[in-house]
């Protein structure tokens, strides 16, 4: 048997992980801003008023004022409703974040609430050079934002979180593997991972518990300064190059600036939704510097995003996986899990579909289905320990590059 088709067999050992119950209950349980009993009392109060307002509906003030709770009440109902399914907003850290995009008095709201404790903000004159450091995490973990603009490619900021774990700074002589993380679209953005995602505290746990070895996760910025646009991590044709910045940007600044085990093997690149997406076509195009791809609630074709290629087939078909992975030849063997809530029926056709290619091309795949989730933060944040334990294996088997 030569190296390549050894290679393949060592791949298709890869397995769905099995975790510990406790690491599996923490993922899924809900944050106190998630819980249902928030939107429920919304809704119950403005009932409330609309019923006074009923009673009382022959004081013009008691009117007035009643009616304007009762849509004020019945708003705040509906978003911590949206919140309680989605899942976007966990804690009262992450609230602040959120209102920290906003102008003006939204944006001090939401520093004051900020503590500060789980990601940094990047600071405007950090030089592109100088990591900023976070305040020390628990148990040691450190997180810092590296800002990388890179103007040539069309990306005028980039401030990209990378969360270094136990031990770091105490051991320099030990070097660790990569897991490259990328937000959804439209609206998302890098920090989103370590809130929404709660990334940081389940690599903790994991690593705590002895299911992982210590690895450095980096949440990448693929926003080219422009949230609200689905750029879906695309090298967009006169717009920003995401995906040359992500693979020859960033990749070779976090392997100079910290201590990687720099080769494929011990690099993964995942995603969620649009950055699961960019996750599975910038991993294919790049089976050189990927060796695990860690895809949450996939998809493999642009769909209402392929406007951003303006109309260039040759770009369109080449950023279509569906298309290209049934006859894609592949350099290197690569391992791939595909996340899924089962709520979500397409996303486990799709998931399926992706997995039944890949395995057409001698590549190992593995679907996790999480049980009652759906196409939403909730089960990105379920599935991530065992993204990040699937991604464990394939470092494990890879021997360390001299």
């Amino acid at each position: 048997m030569d190296g390549q088709g050894l290679a393949n067999v060592l791949h298709r050992a890869a397995t769905d992980p099995v975790l510990p119950g406790d690491i599996t209950a923490r993922a899924r349980d809900l944050g106190p801003f998630e819980s249902p009993l928030i939107w429920l009392a919304f809704a119950s109060a403005a009932v409330a008023v609309l019923a006074a307002v009923v009673a009382l509906g022959h004081r013009r003030r008691v009117r007035r004022w009643g009616c304007t709770a009762f849509g004020v009440l019945l708003l705040l109902a509906s978003v911590t409703a949206l919140n309680s399914y989605v899942g976007y907003v966990r804690t009262a850290d992450d609230l602040a974040r959120l209102l920290q995009r906003g102008p003006g008095v939204v944006n001090l709201a939401g520093r004051v609430l900020d503590d500060g404790k789980e990601a940094p903000d990047p600071s405007d004159d950090d030089s592109a050079s100088r990591p900023q450091h976070a305040a020390p995490a628990a148990a040691g973990q450190r997180i810092d934002v590296v800002n990388l603009p890179d103007p040539a490619h069309g990306v005028p900021s980039g401030s990209n979180y990378v969360v270094l774990p136990p031990g770091y700074d105490a051991d320099a002589a030990r070097r660790y593997p990569v897991v490259y993380l990328i937000h959804g679209y439209p609206f998302g953005g890098p920090r989103d991972w370590l809130t929404s995602g709660d990334a940081p505290g389940t690599l903790l746990a994991l690593q705590q518990a002895g299911v992982i070895a210590p690895m450095i996760v980096v949440s990448v910025d693929l926003t080219a300064g422009k949230p609200s646009t689905d750029w879906e991590c695309l090298d967009v044709p006169g717009g920003p190059q995401l995906e040359t910045y992500l693979a020859r940007t960033v990749v070779p600044a976090i392997d100079h600036r910290y201590r990687t085990l720099a080769d494929r093997g011990h690099r993964a690149l995942g995603g969620m939704s649009g950055g699961g997406f960019g996750a599975l076509n910038i991993g294919l195009h790049h089976v050189d510097e990927f060796a695990t791809l860690l895809i949450a609630l996939p998809y493999d074709d642009l769909n209402d995003s392929v406007g951003v290629l303006g109309g260039d087939r040759a770009a369109i078909a080449a950023n279509t996986p569906r298309r290209y992975l049934p006859v894609m030849r592949f350099s290197a063997p690569i391992s791939v899990m595909l996340a899924v809530g089962t709520g979500a029926p397409t996303d486990v056709t799709t998931a399926r579909r992706i997995a039944d290619a890949l395995h057409a091309r001698g590549q190992d795949a593995v679907v996790h289905a999480e049980r009652g989730f759906n196409h939403t933060w909730h089960t990105a944040r379920a599935t991530l320990p065992y993204l990040l334990a699937f991604a464990d294996q394939g470092f494990r088997a890879s021997p360390a590059a001299s």
